[in-house]
């Protein structure tokens, strides 16, 4: 398997590899913003929880995916989940997404703590060539989140998928390649020094 569980830590979080057990955790996070509510993303509910750990320990079980919680090391709180996913190992690609935390914790330096452990692991053990970020279009915060990691805009892919309202979502594709990697690592260590 070219995605293998892994325990990542930084400075305040540390990434977890997902387990069932962690469900009543996710949804405590989620509560924290009522996220669920939020129409252009998925985040689980009380309800929704245990198919969505569920979709994500299957993905991992092909090994196209390999989910994590995001854990606050300061109260060893659950303040979220992250994953690598639509892992192609032939190409040596792979997407960071399904990504959420709790809403305290938005505009903090969690995400970027989060990005560069993850995109390091990619580039450094993996050998991963590109890295990929998707959204939706009216997910601006999101947008705006991305750009800000040092990552690219490649393009909007026009109806990409269905949604559960039964409309269809326009994905915004960011990357970031390996010969971008050491810069964008700078990037992130420099703003995580403010």
């Amino acid at each position: 398997m070219w995605l293998y569980p892994i325990e990542l830590e930084a400075k305040t979080v540390k990434l977890v590899t997902l387990e069932k057990g962690h469900a009543s955790a996710l949804v405590a996070a989620a509560s924290d913003g009522q996220l669920w509510d939020l129409w252009y993303t998925s985040v689980p509910s009380g309800r929704t929880i245990e198919s969505y750990i569920q979709q994500a320990l299957d993905s991992q079980q092909q090994g196209t995916a390999l989910p994590f919680v995001v854990i606050d090391k300061l109260t060893d709180t659950v303040i979220g989940t992250t994953r690598f996913c639509n892992a192609d190992s032939a190409n040596q690609r792979v997407e960071i997404g399904y990504t959420w935390y709790a809403q305290s914790y938005q505009r903090s330096s969690v995400n970027t703590e989060c990005k560069q452990l993850l995109l390091r692991h990619a580039f450094e053990n993996l050998g991963a060539i590109a890295v990929a970020f998707c959204t939706h279009w009216h997910n601006e915060k999101s947008r705006t989140a991305i750009a800000r990691l040092g990552a690219k805009q490649d393009g909007v892919l026009r109806q990409h998928q269905k949604m559960a309202n039964g409309g269809y979502r326009d994905t915004v594709v960011f990357s970031i390649i390996n010969s971008e990697w050491p810069t964008v690592n700078q990037h992130l260590s420099e703003k995580l020094k403010r």
